[in-house]
């Protein structure tokens, strides 16, 4: 796995994950109208999943240069999964998502699965796994133009 700081593109074992993430581990959560969503239902599909909190101004800035991306490349197959984390017990995530317009469904309740299986540190933080189910990158980033996140999402995609 590579880890993309917002300095540089390097490989830190260290960062975010503390243990180096080779294949994206299995998951089941819920959406807010409790449909269960799992880690098989994007199985042989690249998919981005974009840890991320309401109150993370951050997670604010980044999402809509997500948003382009899932627009951009989902005709090509790119999965796109947001999973909240560490909210307080009055937050309505996916309304938070639809009020700021963006697209793609976010799950909730995810601290067990963010910070036990995907050793997640901090908001935002967003993996990109291609369809063999590897964890290709991870980043912190939280620019929204940032290019290497569009070179990063056409490494997944099929040529």
């Amino acid at each position: 796995m590579i880890f993309i700081s917002s300095l540089a593109h390097a490989a830190e074992p260290d960062a975010p994950t503390k243990a180096k993430l080779k294949m994206a581990p299995q998951w089941s959560l819920f959406d807010a109208q409790g449909n269960e969503v799992k880690s098989s239902d994007f199985k042989g599909k690249p998919l981005v999943i974009h840890f991320w909190a309401t109150w993370c101004p951050y997670c604010k800035k980044l999402q809509p240069g997500l948003d382009q991306l899932y627009k951009k490349y989902q005709a090509q197959g790119l999965q796109m999964i947001a999973i909240s984390l560490l909210e307080e017990e009055d937050a309505k995530p996916q309304e938070e998502l639809t009020a700021r317009g963006i697209s793609f469904k976010t799950l909730i309740n995810g601290d067990k699965i963010g910070m036990e299986k995907f050793f997640v540190s901090g908001t935002p933080t967003t993996f990109f796994i291609n369809a063999q189910g590897q964890v290709v990158v991870a980043t912190r980033l939280s620019d929204p133009n940032d290019p290497r996140l569009e070179q990063v999402v056409k490494s997944l995609l099929p040529n």
